[in-house]
């Protein structure tokens, strides 16, 4: 019993790590601009389409696929920043939020009409997809060892990137106060275009560990999104650590309701839960109430 529960952990966690890397991107972006961007699972989508072309057409290593995808979906993002979300700064939030659905549903477009990728489900050899770690009398697959030891790493160049980094103190500050960082002397929207690429090739980062689990194909992103949203808001829409913290917590429940519950229950208890949070606790549990005077 201890030993299936030992698995079911370190299964979760795994899991819950992909979810907190696309509830990062949620949040960074948030924090940043107060604009949610609902195409963040499709942007981990292509980034797994990028590593994909890598891989197999390219014949790369698994660590350059890696380099490559980050590096080409931070571009995407920047890209998509200046030319889709900054002519539109200022409007309403509700045109700001159609705007990435919409980039959502014109990313899946692009990838079906893609040579080589298409409808197609392809998938993703790594280097640990195979391998096990016997631990007394308990198995673990090397390849959810990995993605906790790779998102462990990511969140740890993420946290001291914006704790030491000057370009990282600025975006916190532009996070806090735009017009006063401006007035300090900020890029803002260079900033802005920054954390776009961030969040992109963070959630490439997710692709690329989600993909030997769940293959690839054009809609691996939209039920990860979904729960990726609902960590980003268990752990507080604002706080990057609640981001990390809730997508484990998601990644958990949704792991032992699926191994102790009826069917049908691993997909909606995550779902469950955010509903008890945001009647308990509607500000997550590491985000903050604002108070606005009107």
């Amino acid at each position: 019993m201890l030993n299936q529960l030992l698995q079911l952990i370190v299964s979760g966690v795994a899991q819950g790590c992909v979810y907190a890397l696309v509830a990062l991107g949620f949040v960074l972006i948030y924090k940043a601009t107060e604009t949610v961007n609902f195409a963040q699972g499709d942007l981990m989508m292509l980034g797994a389409f990028f590593a994909l072309t890598a891989s197999v057409a390219m014949g790369w290593p698994y660590w350059a696929t890696i380099v490559f995808a980050v590096a080409a979906m931070a571009v995407v993002g920047m890209l998509l920043e200046r030319v889709v979300l900054r002519p539109v700064l200022g409007q309403p939030a509700f045109t700001v939020v159609m705007i990435t659905i919409g980039v959502g549903y014109v990313l899946r477009g692009v990838v079906t009409m893609m040579p080589g990728w298409g409808t197609d489900t392809f998938t993703f050899a790594t280097p640990f997809s195979e391998g096990v770690v016997r631990m007394g009398g308990v198995i673990f697959a090397v390849q959810q060892l990995a993605v906790i030891g790779m998102t462990t790493a990511l969140c740890a160049v993420l946290y001291v990137f914006f704790r030491y980094a000057k370009l990282g103190v600025a975006m916190q500050a532009t996070s806090q106060n735009q017009l006063a960082a401006y007035y300090m002397g900020i890029p803002v929207k260079l900033i802005f275009s920054l954390i776009w690429a961030i969040s992109a090739g963070v959630a490439a980062a997710a692709g690329i560990l989600l993909a030997p689990v769940t293959l690839i194909d054009i809609n691996m992103g939209l039920v990860v999104a979904l729960k990726a949203f609902a960590a980003a808001v268990l752990g507080g829409f604002g706080s990057i650590p609640g981001a990390v913290i809730g997508g484990i917590i998601i990644g958990l429940i949704e792991l032992y309701a699926g191994a102790t519950l009826p069917e049908g229950f691993k997909d909606t208890a995550p779902y469950i839960v955010l509903l008890l949070m945001l009647i308990v606790r509607p500000q997550g549990l590491f985000g903050t109430l604002a108070r606005k005077k009107v």
